[in-house]
């Protein structure tokens, strides 16, 4: 591993015991499901837009990192084996760098932990330069049946300043190995890039939909905290980037032209056609359980009398070196009272089409939304209110603005 990757500068594990919480419902999980995140933190470069958790490396011992995997599986599932597991999700990072024989021992861990759904969804991240026809093959006989291509642009120009590495062509060639061998493939694109009129967006948009089978992520472009990109940005350096009115015209055009499409912007930034939607990314909106596995990886877990927020040692060696020694890396494990909940659910369900239960909301916490002001927000039409006002929606213009709607609505 490089040598940027064996410096573990986390904190040492971290353990809130808080006693004087509400008593929480304990089923409320259950609304959402059950699915296990992997986080594989190895790139072969990284890209100045992102703020994932993904390392550079060589000569990365996959036998050692199986074993790790594979352990931390044993640890982290301690109290979920009665469950039915609903999806698996291989996350990164690059996990098409993953050999397929690391990929099916870990999905045979799986099997051997849980009870699986009949309709067990297995996504892995691609990116189209570590795409191989053999590898694919290989991760589908292992069980994956859904890949998520992180293609991001159909402009070789901005690719380049993206920083990837592959071009549209070499881009258009993986999707169509990845399409050979799944039959669920997404991808990614980002908008709202250096010097992108709307012209040019609602053009490729409609390039993506001619390849797109069943499910389209479209982001636009954020600048985040210790990017590169956000140096270049502090630096005055990060040119054409558009104004607020811009990229609200790019957001609205996205989903009129994705709706008439038939792919359905069941998400902000997620579009897919009826049925394909992305159910392990429906258990983080709809707030359900999940695992994380991996370096720093996150989690929600429910056991007999909490609900707690799990993170992992970010740094790959750190990682393996506290499974290795402990079975388990978790850096962060906090119980999260009610009111937190209520807030990560309504923050959540917002970004769905199908908007928040507010029975379920009122069940964790009756006095987080100010009901007052709904009725404001909903003749200024950025929000909606169904089944018997019992459903709460942001509309399409309500999305863009939907960190605004938030603050008005919570009362604390």
């Amino acid at each position: 591993m490089a040598t940027a990757d064996l410096a573990g500068l986390e904190t040492p594990p971290v353990t809130i015991d808080v006693t004087a919480f509400k008593a929480p419902d304990m089923t409320d999980w259950h609304n959402a499901g059950f699915g296990l995140y992997l986080h594989w933190p190895f790139c072969q470069t990284k890209c100045p837009y992102c703020d994932f958790n993904s390392h550079v490396a060589t000569g990365i011992d996959q036998t050692r990192l199986k074993r790790a995997f594979l352990d931390e599986l044993d640890h982290a599932s301690q109290g979920t084996d009665a469950r039915v597991l609903n999806t698996v999700f291989f996350g990164g990072g690059t996990p098409s760098l993953m050999e397929p024989e690391l990929v099916w021992a870990i999905l045979d861990k799986v099997r051997d932990i849980w009870r699986v759904d009949g309709s067990l969804e297995i996504t892995l991240e691609a990116n189209p330069s570590s795409v191989e026809a053999g590898r694919f093959a290989g991760y589908r006989d292992a069980g994956v049946n859904r890949i998520s291509m992180g293609i991001q642009a159909l402009n070789d120009a901005d690719l380049k300043k993206l920083g990837r590495l592959h071009s549209v062509t070499e881009a258009r060639t993986a999707f169509d190995i990845a399409r050979s061998v799944f039959d669920r493939v997404s991808f990614d694109l980002i908008y709202g890039r250096q010097n992108q009129n709307l012209s040019a967006w609602e053009d490729e948009l409609k390039q993506a939909l001619n390849l797109a089978i069943d499910h389209l992520s479209l982001y636009q472009l954020t600048i985040e905290e210790n990017t590169v990109f956000a140096d270049r940005h502090a630096a005055g350096k990060l040119h054409g980037l558009p104004d607020d009115a811009l990229a609200a015209d790019m957001y609205l055009i996205t989903q009129e032209i994705c709706d008439a499409a038939g792919f359905k912007g069941y998400e902000i930034s997620n579009h897919a056609r009826s049925g394909r939607e992305s159910q392990h990314n429906l258990i983080y909106w709809r707030c359900g359980d999940y695992l994380g596995v991996g370096p720093g990886a996150h989690g929600r877990i429910t056991d007999g009398n909490a609900r707690w927020a799990v993170e992992t040692y970010r740094a790959p060696e750190r990682w393996l070196s506290a499974v290795e020694r402990d079975g388990m890396a978790r850096s962060v494990q906090k119980r999260l009272p009610p009111r937190e909940q209520a807030k990560e659910y309504l923050m959540m369900s917002l970004r769905l089409r199908e908007g928040t239960d507010l029975k379920r909301l009122e069940k964790l916490d009756a006095n987080l939304i100010d009901f007052s002001t709904i009725d404001h927000l909903e003749e200024k039409g950025l929000v909606s209110l169904s089944n018997d006002r019992a459903r709460l929606k942001a509309t399409t213009q309500g999305r863009p603005v939907l960190n605004g709607i938030l603050r008005e609505l919570m009362i604390a």
